[in-house]
């Protein structure tokens, strides 16, 4: 269902740009959503849920969904089309991003724990309450990799919906040298996905219990990536 604050929600962030740098954005942006699409339909997908899991991502509901930066290209295919609100950065970085996630049916929401970081809250919290879905890469948008950041976990205390993480394994994957050890799938091969079980905030939860829901959503998001990456026999990075 189109979510009603798109709009808003993926409104642009006005950068200052040379014509070359315009023209470097167009192609670059071009070209990862080309790579994403041919990629992306030669997948084979597997998800399964930890009990205790309510809904979940093989038909989104409205929630919180964290992950981690290095599995964003398969998690971009396998996810399209269901206008789900994801925080990008406002540097250029991030206009890159939102421009290839845009091509996949979703909503952009600028902001960052750099930059912007209070405002990109308050539009997805905006989102979540109209019943929408939003995502973090959580340990985005530069690091350090595996060290999730406090968002959903105030997300979760302003609105009320629940955290629900999840990681993408890839079998045999392209892994590049960036600071997230990003994960390129390569033709024909399998994805698996891992849901954790939902993390519920209190909306009177003071910050000594937030550190403690965010170590919860730490450990959920380091659980499931040991148990998605071991479906391939192999170890996260």
């Amino acid at each position: 269902m189109p979510n009603p604050t798109n709009a808003a929600a993926g409104e642009v962030h006005p950068l200052r740009l040379t014509l070359l740098q315009r023209i470097q954005l167009a192609l670059v942006s071009w070209i990862a959503s080309a790579v994403v699409g041919l990629i992306g339909r030669t997948l084979g997908m597997t998800i399964t849920f930890e009990e205790g899991s309510i809904g979940g991502l093989d038909n989104v509901t409205p929630g919180i969904y964290p992950f981690w930066h290095r599995c964003v290209l398969p998690a971009t295919w396998l996810f399209r089309n269901r206008d789900i609100g994801v925080l990008t950065s406002l540097s250029r970085d991030g206009e890159y991003i939102a421009r290839v996630i845009r091509r996949f049916g979703f909503v952009p929401v600028r902001g960052s724990s750099s930059r912007g970081g209070q405002r990109g809250l308050m539009k997805m919290e905006t989102m979540v309450k109209a019943g929408g879905a939003v995502a973090f890469t959580i340990d985005g948008p530069r690091g350090p990799r595996y060290v999730a950041k406090k968002g959903p976990v105030m997300l979760a205390r302003m609105t009320g919906i629940s955290i629900t993480a999840f990681y993408v394994a890839v079998e045999k994957p392209w892994v590049l040298k960036t600071w997230d050890a990003m994960l390129i799938p390569k033709p024909f091969s399998r994805a698996y996905v891992r849901v954790a079980k939902n993390i519920f905030v209190p909306p009177d939860a003071d910050d000594a219990a937030l550190d403690r829901y965010h170590a919860e959503m730490q450990a959920a998001l380091e659980r499931i990536t040991t148990f998605a990456e071991s479906q391939f026999s192999a170890r996260p990075d």
